[in-house]
């Protein structure tokens, strides 16, 4: 496996490939990188790969501060019917 075709993000299948293009045009931070390429969005919520973003970044990028639009995540959560919420269940 070339390393470019390498996935960072599994649940969205981006790889440090698609992290470099869109370094290229100009998404310099994690959160930008995230809203282009879509790395950490996926079902575990970047759980799994935002610290190989927020890394990945500082190596491209060593000038930027480490605080800068870092990535947030949220835990997964518990999928709920809507038969569930009209009840009032949960």
């Amino acid at each position: 496996m070339k390393p470019s075709s390498m996935i960072i993000c599994r649940c969205e299948e981006v790889t440090i490939e698609q992290l470099e293009q869109a370094f290229r045009t100009g998404s310099c931070t994690s959160r930008q990188l995230k809203m282009k390429t879509r790395a950490s969005m996926g079902a575990c919520q970047g759980r799994v790969c935002r610290q190989l973003v927020e890394a990945w970044v500082h190596d491209n990028n060593p000038d930027a501060p480490h605080d800068t639009e870092l990535l947030s995540y949220r835990p997964p959560i518990r999928p709920v019917t809507f038969g569930q919420l009209a009840k009032g269940e949960s």
